[in-house]
């Protein structure tokens, strides 16, 4: 057998295993459904956000400053969070739900990622700001989106600000 020939089959091979994989892990992802209720619904999640705004006051470009903000499921039907977003790649978020910390999702970093939120639960959205990453001096303002299924707050949006030295 010639050189190539055995080269060939070892790229071959190598080119099966590899999109075997990337095939298998495609088609083996949780598809979560996103649950959509009207205001009129007696049965529907309901979120209850008693804050959501924080100054981190004078920062310098170097630190990270973080803020845990918390929802509330008040309703009687899971709460839904996806599309979770930030206006700057500077800023991130995590969702911390029952001990469990997600990724992290920014402006450059979105999933399919969904939480659920049974109904009389909390869930904390940690919001990071982390000004080295696209520094900017002066006051300073970032805010992190995340879409729900209550009709009644379809989009929450989360404000950070600071003072940049």
């Amino acid at each position: 057998m010639s050189k190539s020939f055995i080269i060939g089959i070892i790229l071959f091979s190598l080119v099966t295993i590899v999109g075997s994989y990337f095939l298998f892990a495609s088609t083996n992802k949780q598809q979560v459904q996103i649950i959509s209720y009207s205001a009129s619904d007696k049965e529907r999640p309901m979120v209850e956000v008693k804050e959501n705004s924080a100054d981190f006051g004078t920062i310098k470009v170097s630190e990270e400053k973080a803020k845990d903000f918390v929802i509330k499921n008040i309703g009687n039907k899971p709460l839904q969070l996806s599309n979770i977003t930030t206006s700057c790649g500077c800023t991130v978020v995590q969702i911390i739900y029952k001990g469990k910390t997600s990724e992290e999702f920014s402006m450059h970093a979105q999933s399919e990622y969904v939480a659920e939120i049974a109904p009389q639960t909390t869930v904390k959205i940690r919001v990071i700001y982390r000004p080295y990453v696209m520094p900017v001096y002066g006051v300073v303002g970032r805010e992190a989106y995340i879409s729900t299924n209550d009709p009644s707050n379809p989009k929450l949006i989360f404000k950070v600000k600071s003072f940049v030295k």
